[in-house]
């Protein structure tokens, strides 16, 4: 199992929407594909506000076809266009692959 975390940068202008994309639609369409979203998070920092998430994948393969197989969907393309007229709702997204070291504690 691997643990993968995604940190998006959102706009408090636009974070309600995002919010709304991300919990209508992109987390359903993700489980459609197969992502196990462990948890979800805002974050704020000094220079910007974040939304936060951790996914589980049981291996790097599965975890690089789910997300190929969700950048393909074409529902998901079809709510980033019509949700476009709102401005832009994510800035820089950072993307991590978490290896546990040695000697720490299990998390699933």
């Amino acid at each position: 199992m691997i643990h993968q975390l995604r940190i998006y940068e959102i706009f408090e202008a636009n974070k309600d929407a995002f919010h709304a994309r991300f919990r209508d639609h992109a987390a359903r369409i993700m489980k459609r594909h197969g992502f196990n979203i462990i948890a979800m998070w805002e974050a704020q920092t000094e220079a910007r506000t974040e939304f936060v998430y951790l996914l589980l994948w049981p291996d790097e393969q599965i975890k690089t076809s789910a997300w190929a197989a969700f950048m393909a969907d074409q529902e998901w393309e079809d709510i980033k266009k019509a949700t476009r007229d709102r401005g832009s709702l994510v800035g820089r997204i950072e993307d991590r692959v978490l290896a546990p070291t040695d000697y720490s504690p299990v998390f699933a």
